[in-house]
């Protein structure tokens, strides 16, 4: 497999995260409909997806620039807060106040080669990231910010949502009553890295690029059809994928479904997916998904033996989700970085 870098340009909110399953999910779509997309289509490549994945996309990351250099910030990794900072010895209120503020610290960065290292660990907070944004703007967009009392690099919006009774032509009661759903917007000009993991027998750069354009264009996730999940595409780069000598550890970079019998030690938050499906099955009889339960992005996983890191991504599919196409399937897989982990 070879990994590359696709830069996506937010031109709208986003009603759902930018994850590496969802991200999965809406390129299958796309192959459904068209069959150049992989070579022997879909059908073939999702039989054997268990075995022998043809993409494993992570989820998409916040780019910057940094004197010169890109930048990339991650979910710092799911692991205690003493692994990062050291504690304040003797002064239990300083300590508290000096843990406090790491705790807002939820994001790291990391270099353009994906080297991860926790004793060089970079952590910034949300306000971090929004003087970083702040100073890539061009000059036009940086005079219009100026005028916003109380930026913020991710904000939330709620949005107003009618459904109307065609009997009376207004909204109601029950299910015609109006009601909000938030959506995330990102600060302007900002760029998202998304890192795809791609089969070469299956696929190409050029045809995945082409796959996310259209779904950048029609919309991604929830609130698609109201003008949401709308992005841009930079061209596709293609990546090393990351080694690290001495490596013990792995970072997931996407939600995952761990393989029982392949880490001895793991950190992470537990996120359920309650999928739903898209396109013409989202108005099926049945359009919900089992749920799955997965190590969000940001995991931390120590391998029992060293031939977990021969293959350059962690986790398994799931499959059995849905009542009203058979083979569907949860990507359940991530890239991950290596690095080393001094306990």
């Amino acid at each position: 497999m070879k990994l590359y870098e696709i830069t996506l340009k937010p031109q709208s909110g986003f009603g759902t995260p930018l994850k590496g399953d969802t991200l999965f999910g809406h390129f299958c779509w796309q192959a459904a409909y068209d069959r150049d997309l992989l070579n022997g289509g879909l059908e073939k490549w999702i039989a054997c997806y268990g075995e022998r994945p043809f993409a494993v996309f992570s989820s998409a990351w916040p780019k910057f620039q940094e004197k010169g250099k890109t930048r990339y910030a991650v979910k710092r990794p799911d692991l205690p807060l003493s692994f990062f900072f050291p504690e304040i010895q003797g002064n239990c209120l300083k300590a508290m106040k000096e843990r406090k503020k790491r705790a807002r610290e939820k994001w790291m960065l990391i270099d353009e080669d994906l080297s991860l290292r926790l004793d060089q660990g970079d952590c910034r907070s949300d306000d971090d990231l929004l003087k970083m944004a702040g100073g890539q703007l061009t000059e036009e967009t940086g005079r219009m910010m100026q005028k916003q009392a109380a930026a913020r690099f991710q904000a939330d919006l709620s949005q107003p949502h009618n459904t109307i009774n065609r009997l009376t032509q207004t909204t109601g009661k029950g299910a015609f009553a109006p009601f909000s759903e938030t959506s995330w917007f990102y600060y302007p000009e900002m760029e998202l890295a998304l890192f795809a993991l791609l089969e070469e027998e299956a696929t190409d750069i050029d045809r995945v690029t082409d796959a996310l354009t259209a779904i950048g264009l029609f919309g991604f996730g929830r609130d698609a059809s109201t003008g949401g999940g709308r992005f841009s595409l930079a061209e596709g780069e293609e990546k090393t994928i990351p080694t690290a000598d001495g490596a013990n550890a792995c970072y997931l970079l996407a939600p995952a479904i761990p393989e029982k019998s392949d880490s001895s030690e793991h950190y992470f938050t537990p996120f359920v997916r309650f999928g739903k499906h898209g396109d013409r099955l989202a108005r099926s009889a049945n359009p919900f998904r089992n749920p799955v339960i997965m190590a969000d992005e940001g995991a931390v996983f120590i391998p029992k033996n060293r031939a977990v890191f021969e293959k350059p991504y962690l986790g398994r599919p799931a499959f059995n989700t849905s009542k009203v196409m058979a083979q569907t399937v949860v990507q359940g897989y991530a890239p991950y970085l290596p690095f080393r982990l001094e306990r």
